[in-house]
């Protein structure tokens, strides 16, 4: 599987910014699909994750002001809305699948960086 992201950038704090992230190659078995984002100094951190049945779930830090949203399994978004300058990093997309023992198996894009300006 071969995920490429898009759609970082600048943006002033309030403001909103839309990540895509579109798939390739063997997608069919993907559990799901999801976003994580790294800042500056810190571990990888998961942001949103939606499942193939369209379960959605959130960090709680982005709650109420994040959306997930995929497209079969070729497409998945982020809208990001109230953005804040602890929002800032860079923002990998993601996708897995678990095997019959429990194994998962991650696949990651190769980042976009998404800068919030106070």
């Amino acid at each position: 599987v071969q995920l490429q992201a898009s759609g970082g950038g600048l943006v002033q704090a309030g403001g909103s910014l839309r990540l895509s992230c579109a798939a390739s190659g063997g997608v069919f078995g993907i559990d799901a699909m999801g976003w994580y984002r790294q800042a500056p100094g810190k571990q990888r951190e998961p942001v949103a994750e939606i499942t193939i049945d369209g379960t959605e779930t959130y960090a709680d830090s982005v709650k109420g002001r994040f959306t997930v949203s995929r497209d079969k399994d070729k497409m998945v978004y982020l809208q990001m809305n109230s953005l804040k300058p602890e929002d800032t990093a860079v923002y990998y997309c993601n996708a897995n699948w678990y095997a019959d023992t429990g194994r998962r198996t991650d696949y990651w894009g190769q980042g976009t960086l998404v800068t919030v300006s106070s």
